[in-house]
């Protein structure tokens, strides 16, 4: 049984490795002539010490050569009997030269493809983001993977890739030294190997506890990170202060740090201690090897510059063995982290699909036959939803918050699937429709939309991609959104700066950032569905009762679905539907709603009891 569980250790430890091919890869398609110029530079690098410390010997030897043959001489001529041993000088001289640019070499080199691998894995990360579904964006899981590898991955490639050809670097090394070291005794390559090789085991242990308790804590980070954004970022200080926030949020922040440092802690004075104490193993070997040189010498067995030429191979062949398992364990420990880009970017992506860009009934509209949707944890959100809306009309969903009216939204965008029935637009499943031509048919202003820390145009903008830049599509938004009128106000009209996180950035009221959005709605000339989620809930009545007008101006031959707890504005609808818990319990025009007497018109004379 030990057997098998150190058989098995074994297995793991080495398992890890099979990342190193796909980062040699990844470094190769970033840059094959910064590649194969690490190659270079790391075999130069690797080879010259050795040749510099046999031509070190050589110096050694004649100088004391030269010492004898000047005393012996009856007329010695200096520069004569000085001629071969200052070539051999000027040689060493060569060579240190060279190792000085193998290592400036190395050092460009990496830093330059830090910066560039950097980037192309960061790219890769933020690629396979937008192949994700919002669904798997909400699943705790996955974007605990995504936080790991944005965190480390994007850093941890290249620094494979530098310790692999560091590996390579000093095992050409130990190699060459191995060579010279040999001609002495075999049994100093064991004493070599005695002295690096507890530490290796050691530095490996720690490096898989370090990454198994980095793994563990992602959640604990994660929440330290957000209450750090919460504490500084301005769109949360107001109720912060207001609230009295910092003392909870920062005593909750300071008790993650004590906890995680805490166990950092252990870990580091564990590994540190342990590497002290086999490192004193590594001198040991050391100076006893040292202690046999010397001897040797003095018996005569060898020269002085084998002395000298075998003291420098042992200490450089001592650390060149130290560097090459402390890269290996490097390697392990990159490979680990690694693992968390590939986790990530090897992830199933729930593909989007569907190829029409024309429906099987044009003209048809919008129907939900029998439409349930559930979260991945099971929880019931829609529960047979059926409903049509035939181009030119209107529909009002009304209901509790919670009830599904937002969500139904994002069945319609296919940002959510349904796990039962269909949705159909023009007669074809959603699901058979090409993603981005649905899309472009849908304009939609959602409760929770984003304020882009971009110019006030370029806000607009992003409402059509392909209208991104065109000046006179922002104005003719901006004018049916109502947001013209401030924005021509500004210091830089369409191009002020909006949010405070860039310099001279304006903020904007509520109000101001709503019409802004629903500017956004009204930049997709295209679009045949539009939809409109709480709208107004921070605008003045008289804005709102204008925003309606104009929508309703805007709207004539388009299917329209507007979500409101203001039934001032949804009573126009051609169709409301009350919502409650994910059911549909009521449907009609707000005059048959009300002779009904139930759900709906129990609201209505609620609200209505407020203005009296």
């Amino acid at each position: 049984m030990a057997l098998l569980s150190s058989t098995s250790s074994i297995a793991g430890f080495f398992s890890v490795f099979r990342y190193s091919r796909r980062a040699l890869s990844l470094v190769w398609d970033t840059s094959r002539w910064m590649t194969l110029g690490l190659a270079l530079c790391t075999l130069v690098a690797g080879v010259l010490p050795a040749v510099a410390a046999w031509v070190g010997q050589l110096i050694v030897d004649g100088v004391v050569g030269a010492m004898q043959t000047f005393e012996a001489a009856e007329d010695p001529v200096l520069w004569i009997i000085l001629a071969p041993v200052l070539w051999l000088v000027a040689l060493e001289a060569l060579i240190i030269a060279l190792m000085a640019l193998a290592q400036r070499g190395l050092a460009a080199q990496q830093s330059l493809l830090r910066a560039l691998l950097g980037q192309k894995v960061n790219v890769l990360i933020l690629e396979k983001a937008g192949t994700l579904s919002l669904s798997q964006f909400e699943d705790s899981e996955l974007y605990d993977k995504l936080t790991r590898a944005r965190r480390e991955a994007s850093t941890r490639p290249l620094a494979l890739v530098t310790k692999t050809f560091g590996f390579l670097q000093n095992a050409i090394s130990l190699c060459s030294f191995s060579v010279l070291l040999v001609q002495f005794s075999p049994w100093a390559l064991l004493i070599l190997a005695a002295g690096a090789v507890p530490v290796f085991v050691s530095e490996a242990k720690f490096s898989g506890d370090a990454f198994r308790l980095f793994r563990r804590r992602s959640p604990e980070t994660r929440m330290q990170s957000y209450l750090e954004t919460v504490l500084a970022r301005e769109d949360s200080i107001k109720e912060v202060k207001l609230f009295g926030l910092e003392p909870l949020f920062l005593s909750r922040y300071r008790a993650i740090f004590d906890r995680l440092f805490a166990e950092d802690r252990l870990l580091t004075l564990k590994r540190e201690g342990w590497g002290f104490l086999l490192g004193l193993l590594g001198t040991a070997t050391f100076y006893i090897a040292y202690g046999w040189v010397v001897l040797e010498t003095v018996v005569g067995a060898i020269t002085l510059g084998q002395m000298t030429m075998y003291l420098m191979v042992f200490k450089q062949g001592q650390s060149a063995l130290s560097a090459i398992l402390t890269a290996i364990s490097g390697m392990y420990e990159d490979n680990l982290y690694l693992s968390n880009l590939y986790d990530y970017l090897e992830h199933p992506t729930e593909a989007e699909g569907g190829t029409l860009t024309q429906g099987k009934v044009p003209g048809d509209g919008l129907r939900f036959e029998s439409v349930t949707f559930a979260y991945p944890n099971g929880r019931v959100v829609l529960r047979d939803i059926s409903l049509h809306l035939a181009p030119g009309q209107s529909l009002a969903l009304v209901g509790e918050n919670g009830s599904g009216k937002t969500t139904l939204i994002k069945l319609l965008t296919r940002l959510y699937s349904p796990v039962e029935g269909r949705i159909l637009l023009d007669g074809s499943d959603l699901r058979d429709w090409e993603a981005q031509t649905l899309r472009k048919r849908v304009g939609v202003i959602f409760q929770d939309f984003v304020r882009y820390q971009l110019p006030v145009g370029e806000n607009l903008g992003v409402g059509d991609i392909d209208a991104f830049d065109d000046q006179s599509r922002w104005q003719q938004a901006a004018h049916f959104g109502l947001a013209d009128g401030f924005i021509e106000q500004m210091p830089a009209g369409y191009q002020t700066q909006l949010g405070r996180w860039f310099k001279n950035g304006q903020e904007l009221s509520g109000g101001q950032w709503q019409k802004v959005a629903l500017s956004r709605a009204y930049m997709r000339k295209e679009a045949d569905i539009l939809v409109l989620d709480e709208p107004t809930a921070a605008m003045d009545a008289a804005a709102e009762a204008d925003v309606f007008a104009r929508f309703r101006a805007h709207s004539r031959d388009k299917m329209t679905i507007l979500i409101s707890h203001r039934f001032s504005t949804v009573r126009s609808a051609d169709l409301i539907l009350v919502m409650d818990q994910g059911h549909i319990i009521e449907r009609g025009t707000h005059n048959t709603l009300l002779a009904e007497n139930g759900r709906y018109a129990q609201l209505f004379r609620l609200q209505a009891k407020g203005y009296q």
